[in-house]
């Protein structure tokens, strides 16, 4: 199997993350182009336009970081990283969806509303022009804020995001409060718990996939 990768994209690098915690080597495709646009080869192979996605043996692409964390996940149960059980697979997927939508979705909201090289891009994986809001920069300026402070609350009572141990929840957490970081939004002093939790986790050989 092998993956098809844009080494500056916030989803791959949150896969490479899972993919190193688990110790697993895969053939990596980069689909990136300098003009900062998925090759139209790639495109043309999988239409959806959107990256990372898995190609099986027998031809079968498989995309989004969950969907393919869960077939890795099957095939190679250890170390579990969505959870030991129903219990911990719960949680696990609780707060890896809120890192998703609270904090990874809200970063590229302000990413794609203000940076240049996005005129037009406003939506991941659309072919037609969808231009730029400035309006919702401020709103994920503060959704954003929540996330963080929301995040910071759930860590000074655990160790990493979903638990004592870590998790898909975690590589979802820190792709989101870096890339909110690229738009000059970071960790507020006042959220210590979750300032710890950063830097603990950037000093996993995994965090630079």
């Amino acid at each position: 199997m092998k993956i098809y990768d844009w080494h500056i994209g916030v989803n791959p690098r949150r896969l490479r993350i899972f993919l190193a915690e688990k110790g697993i080597e895969v053939e990596y495709v980069e689909v990136g182009q300098k003009d900062r646009r998925l090759a139209p080869w790639y495109i043309e192979k999988y239409p959806h336009a959107l990256v990372p996605m898995l190609e099986l043996d027998d031809g079968a692409c498989i995309g989004e970081v969950r969907a393919i964390a869960g077939y890795v996940e099957e095939l190679h149960p250890d170390p579990p990283l969505l959870g030991r059980n129903a219990r911990e697979r719960a949680i696990v997927a609780m707060w890896e969806q809120r890192a998703y939508e609270e904090g990874l979705l809200a970063a590229a909201e302000l990413f794609r509303n203000a940076h240049p090289a996005f005129i037009d891009r406003g939506l991941p994986g659309s072919a037609d022009p969808i231009p730029q809001i400035p309006a919702l920069c401020e709103r994920a300026r503060g959704r954003l804020g929540r996330f963080l402070r929301k995040f910071d609350a759930q860590l000074a009572e655990n160790e990493f995001v979903a638990g004592p141990r870590w998790t898909l929840a975690d590589a979802t957490t820190l792709c989101a409060v870096d890339f909110a970081q690229r738009s000059d939004v970071t960790i507020p002093p006042e959220c210590r718990n979750l300032a710890r939790w950063h830097e603990t986790v950037s000093a996993r050989p995994s965090a630079t996939a």
